[in-house]
């Protein structure tokens, strides 16, 4: 067996064990190109065929079969709780400014601190404001408006 063989068999199996590691489609893809390689290194063909086909075979399994995975396998992701937070309507509880550093708002009964979206916007409490994104620990929000 050349040096190029073992170059591949250890790629192959870097790669086989990221992708066990992650359980995540990171690296299948990679070692589908890898075991292209090795097979042509035991066919005989040059290290520029092998690199090649590693290449190749790499993106076209990525490009082909990543859609799918993306769709079937990730299908049934749960949003986290923090996830569930964006978009809903809350309350606030404390003067939100984010000037002053200051604001709270509680959402499924949790307090949360909440910062204005701009930071000109002041929101007071008591009136209703509407979760855009979650920055660290705080809500950032902007005042509700119905329509």
């Amino acid at each position: 067996m050349e040096k190029e063989a073992f170059v591949w068999l250890g790629l192959l199996i870097v790669f086989l064990v990221i992708e066990i590691i992650t359980v995540g489609l990171t690296s299948v893809w990679l070692a589908g190109g890898a075991l292209a390689a090795l097979l042509l290194n035991i066919a005989g063909l040059n290290l520029i065929w092998q690199v090649g086909a590693f290449f190749a075979v790499s993106f076209l399994l990525l490009f082909f079969t990543r859609p799918f995975a993306v769709k079937y396998i990730n299908a049934h992701h749960e949003k986290t709780n923090y996830e569930g937070v964006i978009g809903k309507i809350v309350r606030i509880t404390e003067t939100v400014d984010n000037l002053a550093q200051t604001g709270t708002a509680v959402v499924n009964g949790l307090e949360w601190t909440a910062r204005a979206e701009k930071d000109g916007e002041v929101l007071e409490p008591g009136t209703l404001a509407k979760v855009v994104s979650i920055s660290g620990v705080k809500l950032i929000v902007k005042k509700y408006e119905e329509d």
